[in-house]
């Protein structure tokens, strides 16, 4: 327990990465000791320690080097101790005064050239900035320079201060010789290497200076989308945090692709675009609000949203549109029928529920606004049929997050998470264990309770026999890091800046979605292989994905979410977390997918019950209610989905082509310019963060 509270005091990660904090430590605080003794041999190899760890723990521990940062021992100023503890060493040795105003000399000048390095990699950064990113467009004809070699750009002062080593070598080297040559040698090529860093970066600075302006850009996009003519816009913003919600923006390309209409992607933040999935759809991503109002979308009739955010009225305030909220998935919560999407000209949900959801919005929504178009996402998902059980039942333990506020609190993962897996372990199942992305970003507790749930499975797959687990994911783990490599090549998520990736942007290979497709059926299936029909697991990342976890549960457990929604899809059987410990009717009456669910009270008392419904798949009560349920929130199987999305989409498309022929001014008095197509109001819409997350 001491161990583990090191650990996150630190910031690293296990034994291991503490082990090596402490290396660290204890070899700049020799450096002094060695330096005032002194003894050069020992003070070598102090130095050494402290070069190879800190090294070592960039790679291994980032969070433990970011926190050293806070506390003014960035990089640059542990390398500017060792420097100092060797002029002290080398004052105390009694080297000569020209070796130590010449040593003096070649660390200033070296410090000095570094300072001006990152200067000029400074002004390369901040030109490479574009105003926006692009991809599944052909923005060549920009004709954007390629971006500088990895060795002069990415991780430079990592690179350029290790280039004091000859020094600090040839210098330790002379004193123990008692010859100055190596000193000398040391010297210059510590200088010679740093001016040649400086004058190649210098060399790279001219050809940024012929990056195109904001203008050339925009017009080039723009360019690229009339000849595309998109007609639908999905349009997402998640601030700061776009990384962890991207799966709002995923969950969609693929019925985004299935329309009779041609879309368009727009997203507001990088690190969204970086995370975005494989598509063909053209993706531009404008971090400016004033850069959003010069694309051209005037042929855009609908606009889709599958978040509730500020910045959404900057696309709200185009009136030519139809704007739909469409979400993310339907979910009990207060959340996912809040009354800012009174905003929306209408809010699409999955079925009967999602509209009973929002009648109880008093005067808030008008029933007319919302239509029911199914969830056409879920075509992944096999059903209960089609399952086939392993050795043991396998649990899917998929807790929500905190939410913004305790109020809002949904999550099991405080009162009753740990509970919950210690009875689980007792009942001889395998879990797998998928916490919400943004589980303990708010909460201390959630973040405890997570990294307990984690350590009871890590702790119960030993037991098991972890060493021949291990072997096989071992054995499987090239194998997936080739295809994870050609999936993100696919994807298009290119590495590099702004610049470089506008550079890269090309029209989507209509060829790859097959390979796309056989890739990730190839990675699911090794991946759950390797892991065993036993071995508990603990996924953390987008692959797997949540519906190949669905396809590999028995039952889920899980709170009051989307996901559970999503899950009624399968016909399994599903167990809702009742913490409170609420009566059974209050509960049902209060969560629409409770229906159907087995409830589960915070001692999990009832689990060895609840799980016959698994074992003795006949000894299941619920399964008449999931049928029905099924049908009330994700509406009818015919027609599917996707027509009736699909249908949809061009009725209001329609619709909004209808009222602009309508408006169409009649004569050159009443041209409508394209500055004046947007409404001037200016600012982001007030939202309350509880509206955010569905």
């Amino acid at each position: 327990m001491i161990i583990r509270r090191l650990c996150g005091v630190v910031r690293v990660r296990g034994t291991t990465d503490l082990l090596l904090v402490l290396l660290l430590g204890a070899g700049f605080a020799a450096l002094p000791v060695f330096a005032l003794l002194p003894s050069v041999r020992w003070f070598a190899v102090a130095s050494a320690v402290t070069y190879v760890v800190d090294e070592v723990l960039h790679t291994r521990a980032p969070g433990f080097v970011r926190r050293l940062a806070t506390l003014q021992l960035n990089r640059t100023m542990r390398f500017a101790i060792r420097t100092v503890m060797l002029l002290a060493l080398a004052s105390r040795t009694g080297a000569p005064d020209r070796v130590l105003v010449t040593a003096l000399a070649v660390f200033s000048a070296h410090f000095a050239l570094v300072m001006l390095y990152s200067a000029v990699h400074h002004a390369i950064r901040l030109r490479r900035v574009m105003p926006l990113v692009a991809r599944n467009l052909d923005l060549g004809a920009l004709g954007v320079p390629q971006r500088p070699p990895a060795i002069l750009y990415r991780r430079f002062l990592r690179k350029l201060l290790h280039l004091d080593i000859p020094a600090h070598a040839g210098l330790l080297a002379a004193l123990v010789a008692g010859s100055w040559y190596p000193a000398d040698a040391g010297f210059g090529l510590t200088t010679g290497l740093s001016v040649a860093a400086v004058l190649a970066l210098l060399g790279q600075y001219r050809r940024v200076r012929r990056m195109p302006v904001r203008d050339d850009v925009f017009a080039e996009v723009n360019r690229q989308l009339a000849a595309h003519r998109p007609e639908v816009a999905l349009y997402f913003s998640f601030a700061s945090v776009s990384r962890d919600f991207m799966y709002q923006v995923n969950m969609w390309i693929e019925t985004l692709e299935g329309l009779d209409l041609r879309p368009v992607i727009v997203l507001r933040e990088r690190a969204s675009f970086r995370h975005l999935s494989r598509t063909r759809i053209p993706v531009v991503c404008v971090p400016k609000a004033d850069d959003l109002a010069e694309l051209e979308l005037s042929g855009v009739r609908v606009v889709l949203y599958p978040g509730n955010a500020g910045k959404n009225v900057r696309m709200l305030r185009v009136a030519e549109a139809k704007h739909v909220f469409i979400g993310h998935g339907d979910s009990d919560k207060l959340a996912s029928s809040n009354r800012v999407s009174k905003v929306y000209d209408e809010i699409w949900v999955a079925g009967r529920a999602g509209r009973d959801r929002y009648r109880r919005v008093r005067h808030a929504i008008s029933d007319e606004a919302i239509v029911e178009v199914g969830r056409p996402q879920l075509a992944p998902i096999r059903l209960h049929a089609d399952h086939t059980p392993g050795p043991l039942p396998t649990v899917l333990y998929a807790p929500t997050w905190e939410g913004w506020s305790d109020d809002d609190c949904h999550t099991s993962l405080i009162p009753m998470g740990v509970t919950l897996i210690e009875r689980l372990l007792e009942e001889s199942v395998r879990v797998v264990y998928k916490p919400h992305p943004l589980t303990g970003k708010r909460s201390a507790e959630a973040a405890e309770a997570d990294r307990a749930v984690r350590e009871l499975l890590r702790a119960d797959n030993e037991r098991r026999g972890a060493a021949e687990a291990e072997a096989a994911v071992a054995a499987a783990a090239p194998r997936l890091r080739e295809i994870r490599a050609r999936l993100d090549e696919l994807a298009g998520r290119q590495g590099g800046d702004d610049a470089q990736q506008i550079r890269d942007a090309r029209l989507p290979d209509l060829d790859g979605a097959a390979e796309w497709q056989e890739l990730h059926a190839e990675w699911h299936r090794l991946f759950w292989e390797s892991r065993g029909p036993v071995r508990h697991h603990v996924v953390l990342r987008q692959l797997p994905t949540l519906y190949e976890c669905f396809n590999q549960a028995d039952i889920l457990v899980s709170d009051v979410s989307s996901v559970v929604a999503d899950f009624v899809a399968s016909l399994k059987p599903y167990v809702l977390t009742n913490a409170h410990d609420l009566p059974d009717e209050e509960f049902r009456a209060a969560y629409t997918t409770a229906g159907g669910a087995y409830l589960l009270d915070r001692e999990c008392a009832r689990l060895p019950e609840i799980l016959r419904s698994v074992r003795e798949p006949r000894h299941d009560p619920m399964a008449a209610e999931r049928r029905a349920l099924k049908e009330y929130v994700l509406g009818p199987d015919h027609p599917t989905s996707m027509e009736r999305f699909n249908a949809a989409v061009n009725v209001l498309a329609d619709r909004a082509a209808a009222e602009r022929e309508q408006d169409r001014p009649a004569g050159p008095q009443d041209i409508v310019f394209p500055q004046q197509r947007t409404a001037s109001a200016a600012g982001d819409l007030p939202v309350d963060p509880k509206g955010l997350v569905g």
